[in-house]
């Protein structure tokens, strides 16, 4: 059993910005943590913090209870697998899945066995025999994963290893991640990515870390939860606009009251008005100027009559906003309306794919309140109100 323990972990190059500020967490044995954010948050720094490969300028690393700030990587219990494949061309599947315990003096027999277990939970089994060469991208990267699998390590880290994969191969090769993953129970894994897709299909747990741009003053952590958690209950407009495909909608307001069902906001430049069941008491008041955030699957437009239409979930007392299709996107199974006023407010409906709606169209759409988020003027969620 291998958990992770980051305790206090800063990094900074020379003098410059910390590209890692205050990054304290838990990775349970077990668990796969997945670390997400945009380019330069310094993700894949912590990974290699982790490794071994990068030393931290503050904070310690525990490994399986044991401090390893100044342990090497290989005696670190760690497997790492990287975006480049990195196999030997002269070598089978074989002896580059089985060449570095090779290298740590394992018998030959025992070499055999663990091999031949890493390519049948990873399909290689036909393969052995079969030079870099021959192939194909997916296959390589399986072979690097089973590279990995072979040490038996306590720890498996995984630096964005599908972003050279096309499409259809992240899709396949991911699935095989996920049952390694399984098969080897008691090892924790770690994973680096900035696609949404892998971090909430493969986590058990998502670290959302946001870059040292953002602010001088903040951890580099913006909120670590169960993936469907940050998609939910976002902590801050950082995590609300980054989580989902495609993005929430972002709209200015100002508080016109605080009431016991929850925060009145008026919409800036609209004037149309939508309460969210909110808790703003101690953090707003009348005046203020806030962020309404919806996600795109929580706007319905009406039918024509003014009555819900045939999407699901509409509410019939539900507050109304009028914009007009600025374009269509259709998908099949959905497709996707760019909403615009007269003050040029973008918005996004996410709708079934068989609508009618084309550009110039005036749609009438109900809000969803009570999947509604409101934001304060520094960016905090307000909590919402819970019934029992």
């Amino acid at each position: 059993m291998a958990a992770i323990s980051l305790r206090g972990i800063s990094k900074a190059f020379g003098t410059q910005t910390p590209v890692l500020r205050n990054v304290d967490l838990e990775i349970g044995a077990d668990e796969f943590c997945v670390f997400l954010g945009p380019s330069g948050c310094g993700k894949s720094t912590l990974l290699r913090i982790i490794a071994g490969l990068e030393d931290p300028s503050a904070g310690d690393i525990v490994i399986g209870g044991q401090r390893v700030n100044e342990v090497p990587p290989a005696e670190r219990g760690i497997a790492m697998v990287f975006q480049s494949y990195a196999l030997f061309p002269h070598m089978s599947v074989a002896e580059n899945m089985g060449f570095g315990l090779k290298l740590a003096r394992v018998s030959k027999a025992e070499i055999e066995r663990r091999v031949l277990d890493a390519a049948r939970v990873l399909q290689l089994e036909a393969l052995l025999d079969r030079k870099p060469k021959a192939l194909s991208g997916g296959q390589r990267q399986r072979v690097a994963i089973g590279r990995a699998i072979v040490r038996e390590p306590g720890v498996f880290l995984f630096d964005e290893p599908l972003s050279n994969l096309d499409a259809t191969l992240r899709g396949q090769t991911r699935v095989e991640i996920a049952r390694v993953h399984r098969r080897f129970a008691g090892s924790s894994a770690v994973y680096v990515t900035h696609d949404q897709i892998e971090a909430m299909t493969l986590a058990d747990k998502i670290v959302l870390l946001r870059s040292s741009r953002d602010g001088a003053d903040l951890d580099s952590i913006a909120q670590v939860g169960a993936p469907l958690e940050l998609y939910h209950s976002p902590a801050n407009l950082f995590v609300a606009g980054f989580i989902g495909a495609p993005r929430m909608n972002f709209l200015t307001a100002d508080v016109a009251q605080i009431e016991s069902r929850g925060v009145r906001v008026r919409l800036t430049g609209t004037g149309e008005s939508v309460t969210v069941p909110v808790d703003g008491a101690r953090d707003v008041a009348p005046g203020d100027r806030v962020t309404l955030g919806v996600r795109p699957e929580h706007l319905t437009p009406l039918a024509r009559g003014g009555e819900p239409g045939s999407q699901s979930g509409a509410q019939a007392d539900a507050p109304i906003l009028i914009r007009t299709v600025s374009l269509t996107e259709r998908l099949g199974e959905q497709s996707y309306l760019h909403l615009s006023d007269d003050e040029h407010h973008p918005l996004l409906a996410k709708v079934q794919g068989d609508t009618t709606a084309r550009v110039g169209d005036v749609v009438r759409l109900s809000v969803h309140t009570a999947h509604c988020h409101l934001f304060a003027k520094d960016g905090r969620a307000l909590p919402r109100i819970t019934h029992n």
